[in-house]
This record gives C-alpha cells, sequence and structure tokens, in this order.
C-alpha cells in the first residue's frame, strides 16, 4: 500500500504552512483523502501532483468537461493494457474504461483534441533512446504528464521453427517471403521502417508490404495461419500463440494525460492500479517479453533537444 502522509508531513514535504496545505486540497486539487476525520496524502499522489504543476502550461479556451465516470484510453494497442482495462472494470462499479485503438500517433491526436483522458504511446525517437517526448511536445505543444506502464520487447514474430531462417529485419527481403505490417502511425510500423532502412531495405519491394492488420494479435494469426512468414510484433503475442520470435529492442511503453487529465478520479484509479499485486501478477503468471520495473512511474526527458522542446 502507498505511503499516507499526515498533514503536518506533507506540509513539512510542500514547505508550507498547515493552513497552507488545506487551500491547496480545495482550491488546487491536492490529492488527500479523509480517513476517522484526519486528512491523509498519498506520498505517491503528492509527488505526481508537485511534477504535474512545475510547468506553465496555457489555459484552454474551453475547460475540460467534467469526468463523468468513463474513461477513454486510445492510441497504441497491446495485450497486457486490454488485461488491465478489463481489469479496472472488474475492480471499479462506478467506473467504466473503454479503448479506441488508433495507434501511438492517432492517440497523441486524440488526446489534442480532448477526446480521451489518456494516449498509448510507444514511438522510438531519432535518437533511439528515448520515446514519446518529442512526438508529444510537437503534437501537442507541451508535454503532457507521462507515466510508464510497461517496457516490452518488440521484434519480430515468425512461424513456428523459424522455417525461413529469419534472423535479422534485413532477412524480410529474401525472395518468396511474405510479411504481414501494422499501419501508419503505429510505433511498430515505425520501429520496422526504420530497421528497413538501415538494412537498405524498401518496404514496397517485400510482398506483403502493404498488408496491414490492426492488433498485434491479428499479425501473430497471419503468421499462424499461413497468411504469412513473418510480421512485426511484440514477444507476448508470440509466446502467447507458441510462434517464433527474433528480438530488436526492449521499449518504453507510456500513457499520457494532459495536465487539465491527469487528476480526473478515472485516470488517478486507473494509474494506481499499476501499484496493485493483482496488476503485476498478470505478468508474473504467463505472459512473456514484458518488464514492470517502471510501471506506474511518472518519465521525464533526458534528451537536452527534447528539453528544449519542452520549454
Amino acid at each position: 500500500m502507498a505511503r499516507l502522509l499526515s498533514t503536518k508531513e506533507v506540509s513539512k514535504f510542500l514547505n508550507v504552512n498547515e493552513k497552507m496545505v488545506y487551500t491547496l486540497v480545495s482550491e488546487k486539487g491536492l490529492p488527500a483523502t479523509k480517513i476517522t476525520g484526519k486528512w491523509l496524502f498519498p506520498q505517491h499522489l503528492v509527488e505526481q501532483w508537485v511534477e504535474a504543476n512545475t510547468i506553465n502550461f496555457p489555459k484552454r479556451d474551453v475547460g475540460a468537461v467534467p469526468y463523468k465516470g468513463l474513461l477513454v484510453i486510445a492510441g497504441s494497442n497491446d495485450l497486457l493494457l486490454d488485461r488491465a482495462i478489463t481489469l479496472f472494470n472488474t475492480m471499479t462499479a462506478e467506473h467504466l474504461a473503454v479503448f479506441g485503438n488508433l495507434g501511438s500517433m492517432g492517440g497523441l491526436r486524440a488526446l489534442r483534441r480532448d477526446l480521451c483522458h489518456l494516449a498509448a504511446s510507444h514511438l522510438l525517437q531519432d535518437d533511439e533512446s528515448e520515446y514519446n517526448f518529442a512526438y508529444a511536445s510537437e503534437e501537442l505543444g507541451n508535454l503532457p504528464a507521462v507515466v510508464n506502464f510497461c517496457r516490452r520487447e518488440q521484434g519480430i514474430i515468425v512461424q513456428k521453427g523459424n522455417p525461413k531462417k529469419i534472423a535479422s529485419a534485413a532477412d524480410l527481403g529474401k525472395p518468396g517471403l511474405r510479411i504481414v505490417n501494422r499501419p501508419l502511425g503505429t510505433g511498430t510500423r515505425l520501429l520496422l521502417d526504420r530497421e528497413l532502412s538501415k538494412a537498405g531495405l524498401k518496404g514496397e519491394k517485400i510482398e506483403g508490404y502493404s498488408h496491414e492488420v490492426q492488433r498485434h494479435l491479428d499479425v501473430g494469426l497471419d503468421v499462424l495461419s499461413g497468411r504469412a512468414d513473418a510480421g512485426p510484433g511484440i514477444r507476448p503475442v508470440a509466446a502467447l500463440l507458441k510462434l517464433g520470435f527474433i528480438p530488436l529492442r526492449w521499449e518504453r511503453f507510456d500513457l499520457m494525460a494532459s495536465k487539465e487529465r491527469f487528476f480526473d478520479e478515472g485516470v488517478q484509479r486507473f494509474l494506481g492500479l499499476l501499484h496493485e499485486p493483482t496488476f503485476h501478477r498478470m505478468v508474473k503468471d504467463g505472459l512473456d517479453g514484458y518488464d514492470l520495473s517502471l510501471s506506474g512511474k511518472m518519465v521525464f526527458p533526458h534528451n537536452s533537444k527534447v528539453e528544449t522542446q519542452e520549454a
């Protein structure tokens, strides 16, 4: 369970007097709960509140629509995210989460238009050391709150036993080999195109390159059925369908929320779920290819170019 701070402890943490703490609760949305008549403050939410309020975002012309129990998540498709949404809906009777499978860029655009509360994204930046920050800054104008959902292993899903002897993206150009692909705007397609470019291959010349499917699972099913020899995807799908897998890299899969939406009750409940043992057990009990060491933690850019864009 998260550590709870008393009013005195949180006033010391924020370097303000105790009366100001009550003002911050009532006027500034400082996260707090009342138990047996006393205010208590979940430490991780207080820290996130401080971090989320360090950037001076311009005000919108129209305020965000009040949250009414429907949590909308849009963006990149993921098996674990699907299961987390199901868990959320099971555990929170007064709230409902729904998902729009729009790809990473589609999620950012939905966030910009205030069509969703959380955007799911794994867009690899040009420096290949960071994810999402530059894309979010460019699309939204300001960097949103970024919370890691998971790390996951991306690669190439191949048929069981790898009969085509595929060892890297360069082998996708072999004569007679057919692939299945993900749509433009998805992080997986971005990674594949980057790897093909490094190998000196033009995707348009690869059979099946233009055949796009909407989900990682659909890639796996095309390979499993023999309609394709290979396709870009994540290890959890390959493991679930007992297919072969050629790893390319571990990636960071993040959830992003605007400042106006970050402390909506549904957003905080969903992010809080990422700290629950029940969520972590879903990976421990048989979902290979995930790492939850960063799950539920806010992440920030380290690259100076991104920091400049943020400012």
